[in-house]
């Protein structure tokens, strides 16, 4: 497809509306001239275009920095349809249903890992904290148990003893996302999910210890509690092979029905429901309960990274500052009210690979295994893209081009001598999340700053690497 894109600003690009026949939408794209062009190289472009000419779509959509090619929506879209008579579209969600990430910071000074204590943390975590395709872990969960977690999500873990009451403060929606039943969830999905809740996953899920680098803005720094020099951990998982399940069988369901709703899409992989419609409600109330559980996912491997820093540096959660900053999700589909010409509109707003970003929310941008990481704030000015901004670096090679061209041990070599120490499930996986398979994560965090969606908070580097 020949798609038209205009410069409109600094890292800022546009296709109009007026420009192609059929699109509902204007497309604002936030990207470096070299970002846009990777963005061009793939189907992205196409893909995006296909989202502006649903029915019913509210202008605009956005494409963040990150984007890249997906099923349905591109990765890092961002699109919004009236929250009452609008639709849902299970592809402007995406598989992993709240795949995120969360950050915990410390007090502990990053100085004190050597080569043999980082050695030593990094094989305690990749042995405590279960990771890899399908792997399950110790709690498991069924019957009541496990809906409770589906219809309360973080909370209903840390009743457990998972953690503590305070993180759930610094949770997205406190842990808990409103409108989910368990009842719409598949008894195989539940299977699925049965050993599932307090495991990493494989992919680019990954656990990793950090070292704040550099802070930037030393008041917002202070108020999270995050201090230069001290260690930290980024966790990124979602809502493992119960999320995947729920959306593969809304999937089918929503392109089989697709034909009863009198509408056209350019892509059937886009084929959205209607809110209002029967099929709509189960989807919304079988996303809310896979999101809730991918919350508590996040907050029972947390608890397991407390127990190994505790038994590693020989302290208490309080005495070694072991605390949430944020969890974010990323792939979601959420109720927001937004005021347009004076009139107040509820939309749902679809993010799928990208991040919500209120004002002075902390925003968790991950980057790759061998550069860095950002600590963002959210913006008033981030209204215009339904306060939302990039979820990542955002791949530029495929998982099969990259293991082509990796050699890991080289990879593994060449992140020692940068005093980074990894562990993965296979080589073949960590040749797919190699540092040369990611845009530049300071071009994707300038496009989303210069653009006024974010500022700067922290930079933080990777010295302990788990990847699944």
């Amino acid at each position: 497809m020949d798609v038209k894109i205009r410069k409109v600003g600094e890292h800022k690009y546009c296709i109009p509306k007026s420009d192609h026949p059929g699109l509902r939408a204007d497309i604002y794209i936030y990207a470096t001239e070299q970002i846009l062009g990777a963005i061009r190289a793939d189907q992205t472009c196409t893909q995006i275009v296909n989202v502006a000419m649903m029915p019913d779509i509210v202008s605009p959509v956005h494409l963040m920095p990150d984007a890249h090619f997906g099923y349905g929506f591109p990765i890092g879209a961002v699109a919004a349809f009236d929250a009452v008579d609008g639709w849902v579209s299970p592809g402007g969600v995406g598989a992993d249903i709240n795949c995120g990430v969360r950050l915990m910071s410390t007090d502990i000074p990053a100085d004190e890992l050597n080569e043999k204590r980082r050695k030593s943390l990094v094989e305690a975590l990749f042995r405590r904290v279960p990771s890899g395709l399908g792997v399950g872990g110790p709690l498991k969960l069924s019957g009541r148990p496990l809906n409770d977690v589906l219809e309360r999500g973080a909370p209903a873990i840390v009743e457990k003893g998972l953690g503590l009451p305070e993180d759930l403060s610094h949770i997205e929606d406190q842990g808990s996302i409103e409108g989910a039943e368990a009842a719409s969830v598949s008894d195989a999905a539940k299977k699925r999910g049965f050993d599932q809740c307090g495991t990493m996953g494989s992919g680019n899920h990954f656990l990793e210890v950090q070292r704040v680098e550099k802070i930037f803005d030393p008041a917002t720094a202070g108020r999270w509690r995050v201090s230069e020099g001290t260690l930290a951990v980024m966790i990124h998982s979602g809502s493992r092979g119960l999320g995947y399940q729920v959306s593969d069988e809304f999937w089918k369901r929503s392109k089989k029905a697709l034909p009863s709703f009198g509408i056209e899409v350019a892509d059937a992989q886009l084929s959205p429901l209607p809110i209002r419609s029967d099929l709509g409600r189960e989807y919304l109330a079988a996303m809310r309960a896979a999101a809730n559980y991918a919350f508590a996912n996040r907050q029972a491997l947390m608890h397991l990274v407390r127990g190994v820093f505790q038994d590693e540096f020989s302290g208490t959660a309080e005495g070694l500052g072991l605390r949430l900053v944020y969890d974010v999700a990323h792939n979601i589909a959420k109720e927001e009210s937004y005021e347009s010409a004076g009139v107040t509109r509820a939309l749902l707003v679809h993010r799928k690979g990208a991040t919500r970003a209120f004002p002075d929310q902390p925003v968790i941008i991950p980057g790759d295994m061998g550069t860095a990481s950002y600590l963002l704030a959210g913006t008033v000015a981030a209204r215009s893209s339904y306060y939302t901004v990039c979820h990542g670096a955002g791949r530029v090679l495929s998982r099969t081009a990259a293991k082509k061209r990796v050699d890991v041990g080289r990879l593994v070599r060449e992140l020692r001598d940068q005093g980074i120490e990894v562990r993965g499930g296979s080589k073949a996986g960590l040749a797919e999340e190699a540092p040369e398979a990611y845009k530049d994560i300071e071009q994707v965090v300038d496009a989303v700053e210069v653009n006024g969606l974010a500022r700067r908070v922290a930079r933080l580097k990777p010295v302990c690497v788990i990847k699944g």
